[in-house]
């Protein structure tokens, strides 16, 4: 027998229609809502990407530029185009000097620069940091001296990693275990207080673009994967590169640990590196005090 429907049902039965109606309604204007939002951060963050073009560029093209022009350019000019062989020896054992220099170097600078830029800027740490009892030359030297000890512990890694990983054997041969540390140590406070540097005259909002543009160069054109003294065949590429305060420290550890493969003087390398870290240590000290004082 069936029932007939009644106006009280009918009455319920529109009533729970018209709810899932006007959820439906509330669901599809959420996701309205959201979809409008996240295109309007899209549009945000490419207003912004178009007001400075040169910045999303450098990011976008130095990275494959450096490797098109080391490996497909230097290499063939220097002879080194068969695997990156120099002198007889196996792209490994001719980059790990410049692994070496630029595990110290990067880790160095990252481990101030940073850090200090925040410190400056949205966390204010920087204030505890120079309430200490000891002039702020002294207080900017400990940052730097405790980014050295990290600086130095990343170039201790290098070592077993190079020996586990590669296919072909490293050659290595300490001439000089003095050129070793003195290199080392030096190339250590070298970045801390280049980090100190860029730490306290970059912005906390730039430091990062600072960084991805700076570090591909920085690496590729730094005597990290060929020897300084090969480039005699791409004469402006050798001059080029002495601007750049990482080949002298790459220079330093190749004549320490593989002294057959050609390399910079040490009587050139070495005190280079040395008068750099002093002029950079000044210039940093000068400007974390006149920003402490600021």
């Amino acid at each position: 027998m069936t029932e007939t429907p009644t106006a009280t049902t009918l009455s319920e039965s529109g009533a729970h229609g018209g709810a899932q109606h006007r959820y439906g309604n509330l669901r599809a204007e959420q996701w309205r809502i959201i979809s409008a939002s996240f295109a309007a951060l899209i549009a945000r963050d490419l207003r912004v990407l178009m007001h400075m073009p040169s910045t999303f560029l450098l990011r976008t093209v130095l990275n494959p530029l450096m490797f098109v022009f080391v490996f497909t350019y230097l290499y063939p000019h220097i002879g080194a185009a068969r695997f990156g062989q120099i002198a007889g020896q196996s792209l490994a054992t001719v980059a790990l000097p410049g692994l070496v220099a630029s595990a110290i170097f990067f880790q160095g600078l990252t481990a101030v620069a940073l850090p200090l830029s925040m410190e400056f800027g949205a966390t204010r740490e920087i204030e505890d940091r120079v309430m200490a009892p000891v002039p702020y030359a002294l207080a900017a030297a400990a940052k730097v001296c405790f980014s050295a000890l990290q600086s130095l512990l990343a170039a201790a890694i290098v070592f077993p990693l190079v020996y586990l990983i590669p296919a072909t054997p490293i050659h290595i041969q300490i001439a000089s275990w003095s050129t070793l540390v003195l290199a080392a140590v030096m190339g250590s406070l070298l970045a801390g207080f280049l980090g100190l540097l860029l730490g306290t005259v970059v912005e906390i909002r730039k430091i990062s673009i600072v960084f991805a543009v700076a570090v591909v160069p920085l690496t590729f054109l730094g005597c990290v994967y060929y020897p300084w003294a090969s480039l005699h065949a791409v004469r402006w590429v050798q001059i080029v590169v002495l601007a750049n305060p990482l080949v002298y420290l790459s220079e330093a550890l190749r004549a320490a640990l593989t002294p057959t493969l050609p390399h910079m003087a040490t009587w050139a390398s070495l005190p280079t590196l040395t008068v750099l870290t002093v002029a950079i240590a000044w210039a940093a000290t000068k400007t974390f005090t006149r920003r402490v004082l600021a």
